[in-house]
């Protein structure tokens, strides 16, 4: 059984760096294309960043810049470090993990990825 699980949520203030992590079970992430996707209050899930399997990574134009993703293979986690946040960051953050056979590409689509964590919350105050 496939587990995602977000940490490292919380409240913050504009300007200010917060580091998400994202632990997985289940699936060697090493060998699949893991995402991070947003999803504000109203609005749609919004894609953030993907890290593919060959560590080759792809962000949403919104956090470009701003946030970097990584992967530490022997902890099975992925993190996102997000800085010079600002409220419209504010949102519940999800990782992902790629569904389908291994060594796929990472995308921007959540429909490509199968097995998706609880969500951790990201408030940003101005």
């Amino acid at each position: 059984q496939v587990q995602m699980v977000e940490s490292g949520g919380g409240l913050v203030q504009t300007g200010d760096s917060l580091r998400l992590s994202c632990a997985a079970s289940g699936r060697t992430v090493s060998h699949y294309a893991v995402g991070w996707f947003r999803q504000a209050p109203g609005k749609e899930r919004e894609f953030v960043a993907a890290i593919s399997w060959d560590d080759s990574t792809v962000y949403g134009d919104s956090v470009k810049g701003r946030f970097t993703i990584s992967r530490e293979n022997a902890k099975q986690t992925v993190h996102l470090q997000m800085d010079s946040l600002t409220p419209e960051d504010t949102a519940v953050y999800y990782c992902a993990v790629r569904g389908g056979i291994p060594y796929l590409s990472a995308t921007r689509r959540s429909n490509d990825y199968g097995y998706w964590g609880q969500g951790t919350q990201v408030t940003v105050s101005s």
